[in-house]
């Protein structure tokens, strides 16, 4: 009898800019406390890296367009967004974040997703990646 075919977790990879840095890993050290910091990171390894982009099929996530997607933890009061793009067929490349629950305004989202766009963009035009 076969084996059943396993998949294998995406690989999740942060978005590094021109000056090296990787903007959702330092808000993410930075800009949560540590047990937000523990829930994120259980919910990006449990979740995100098991679904990928299937997260939008669920509460999860969602489509944002344009080769964007949401991915959302919440938990009491963190409602974390983390703007991410999939690229292949297993890498998923996180590209901004930040605390709904803190900024709930439709005019911070769309700053993130604009943001994000743009690192997308530069990603996209990057040698090497």
């Amino acid at each position: 009898m076969p084996t059943p075919l396993i998949p294998t977790p995406f690989r999740l990879t942060f978005y590094t800019d021109p000056e090296g840095r990787q903007p959702v890993r330092e808000w993410l050290r930075e800009g949560l406390s540590a047990p937000d910091r523990r829930t994120v990171g259980a919910a990006l390894r449990r979740i995100l890296q098991e679904q990928g982009v299937a997260v939008c099929d669920s509460s999860f996530g969602r489509q944002l367009g344009h080769g964007l997607f949401e991915f959302r933890v919440r938990e009491g009061p963190l409602l974390v967004r983390i703007v991410c793009h999939a690229y292949g067929s297993r890498l998923i490349l996180l590209l901004g974040a930040y605390d709904k629950g803190r900024d709930p305004s439709e005019r911070r989202e769309q700053a993130e997703i604009a943001l994000a766009r743009r690192r997308l963009a530069d990603w996209q035009r990057t040698p090497g990646d």
